[in-house]
C-alpha cells in the first residue's frame, strides 16, 4: 500500500510539473502577476481595444457599439457611451478635456466630453477608422482606417481632417516616440509605416522578416526598441533604424502589446489563451518571464502605467473564438480580468 501511495504521489507530481512546463495552470507558477479581480460588464457583444486613463482612474472598453467606461480604482462602471457603431478604440485628450472614439461601422470619429461622457460632435474619416492616436506634442488625433489603408489626421482643437496619409496596407496599432515618429503596424505587408507627425507624412516603411500580421505595438523609448506582436512571436525591433533584434514565442492571435516603463515589463495578450509577460536581461536579450492564464479570446487589453495593472476582457462563446468568422459572445459573460501585483 504505501508503495503504491508513493507511485501514485510520484505520478501526480510528474502531472503538475508538466501543467507548469506547458503552460497550465500559470496563473498560479510563482510569478509576481496575477489575475486580483474580475469585472463584470453587461449585455453581449464583442470588444477591441481597452484604453487606460491613469490620469482619471478611468478603464475604456470599445464594445462594438458602444463604449463601457470603467473606474479602476473600484472597477465600477461609472458610464457608457451609446451609438457607437462598428466602435474600435478610443483616445483622450486631458489637456482639452475631449476624447476621441473610432467607429468603423460609420467612418467617422465621435468627440466626447471627458466629464460627462456625452458625443458633441462627429468627424467623418477614412473607411473602417480602427486604432486611434492623439498625440499630445502636436495636438493632432491620428487614425488608422483599414479600409482606406491610411491614415486621417484630425485638429484636435478644431475638430478637423487636417491631413490623410496614404499608408498602401492595412494600418492596425501604433505607438510614437519623442522625437515626432509615430509607429504603425501594416497587417497585410508585415511591416511597421513609420509616419513625421509634424509634417504629417509618411517616412519610412520597415519590413519584418518572419512576421505574420502584426498587430499590436508598444515602445521602450528610453532603449529605443519597438515591440510588435505577429502570429505567435513578439518582434524586437530597432525603433532608430527598423532592425529586427530578436523574437520571442507567445500565444497566437496577439492583439494586444503594452510597454511598462515603470517596471521595464512587456505585456501581450494572446487570444489563444495567455498573457505573456516579457522582460529583458542585463544583456538585453527578451523572455518571457511569466505566463497568466486567460479564457480563449481574451486578445486585446489596456495597461495603467502608473499602478502597472493589466485589464483583459474575456468572455464565453458560442464556439472556437479564435476562428473566423467569429462567434459569438455569451450574454452575460463578459468580465475584465485586472493583472497585477
Amino acid at each position: 500500500m504505501r508503495h503504491l501511495l508513493r507511485k501514485s504521489a510520484l505520478i501526480l507530481s510528474i502531472a503538475a510539473l508538466g501543467l507548469v512546463v506547458n503552460g497550465q495552470g500559470a496563473e498560479d507558477n510563482g510569478g509576481k502577476y496575477k489575475i486580483v479581480s474580475k469585472l463584470p460588464l453587461q449585455g453581449a457583444g464583442r470588444w477591441d481595444y481597452v484604453t487606460a486613463d491613469p490620469e482619471a482612474h478611468r478603464v475604456y472598453v470599445a464594445r462594438a457599439t458602444h463604449v463601457s467606461v470603467l473606474d479602476s480604482e473600484t472597477g465600477a462602471v461609472v458610464g457608457d457611451i451609446p451609438d457607437t457603431p462598428g466602435v474600435h478604440g478610443v483616445a483622450v485628450a486631458p489637456d482639452l478635456g475631449i476624447g476621441f472614439i473610432s467607429e468603423g461601422g460609420a467612418a467617422k470619429v465621435a468627440v466626447f466630453d471627458l466629464k460627462t461622457l456625452k458625443v458633441d460632435s462627429t468627424i467623418a474619416t477614412g473607411e473602417n477608422p480602427d486604432s486611434i492616436l492623439y498625440h499630445p506634442p502636436t495636438h493632432l488625433v491620428f487614425v488608422q482606417c483599414g479600409k482606406s489603408k491610411s491614415t486621417s489626421v484630425i485638429d484636435a482643437k478644431t475638430k478637423k481632417v487636417v491631413a490623410t496619409i496614404p499608408l498602401n496596407a492595412k494600418p492596425e496599432y501604433f505607438a510614437y516616440d519623442e522625437s515626432g515618429n509615430i509607429f504603425v503596424n501594416l497587417e497585410d505587408t508585415h511591416s511597421i509605416a513609420v509616419i513625421d507627425s509634424a509634417a504629417k507624412k509618411l517616412k519610412a516603411t520597415w519590413p519584418m522578416e518572419g512576421c505574420e500580421g502584426p498587430s499590436g505595438l508598444a515602445l521602450d523609448r528610453k532603449t529605443h526598441t519597438l515591440f510588435s506582436s505577429c502570429d505567435g512571436k513578439l518582434m524586437v525591433v530597432d525603433s532608430k533604424t527598423g532592425k529586427v533584434r530578436q523574437s520571442v514565442a507567445i500565444g497566437d492571435d496577439c492583439d494586444g502589446a503594452f510597454f511598462d516603463p515603470g517596471t521595464g515589463n512587456v505585456f501581450a495578450s494572446a487570444g489563444a489563451g495567455k498573457l505573456s509577460i516579457i522582460h529583458a536581461d542585463k544583456a538585453g536579450k527578451y523572455s518571457v518571464v511569466q505566463e497568466i492564464d486567460t479564457p480563449p479570446g481574451s486578445k486585446t487589453m489596456g495597461l495603467d502605467i502608473v499602478s502597472h495593472k493589466a485589464y483583459v476582457p474575456s468572455a464565453k462563446f458560442t464556439g472556437d473564438p479564435t476562428a473566423h468568422p467569429r462567434p459569438a459572445v455569451v450574454e452575460g459573460s463578459i468580465q475584465v480580468l485586472v493583472v497585477g501585483e
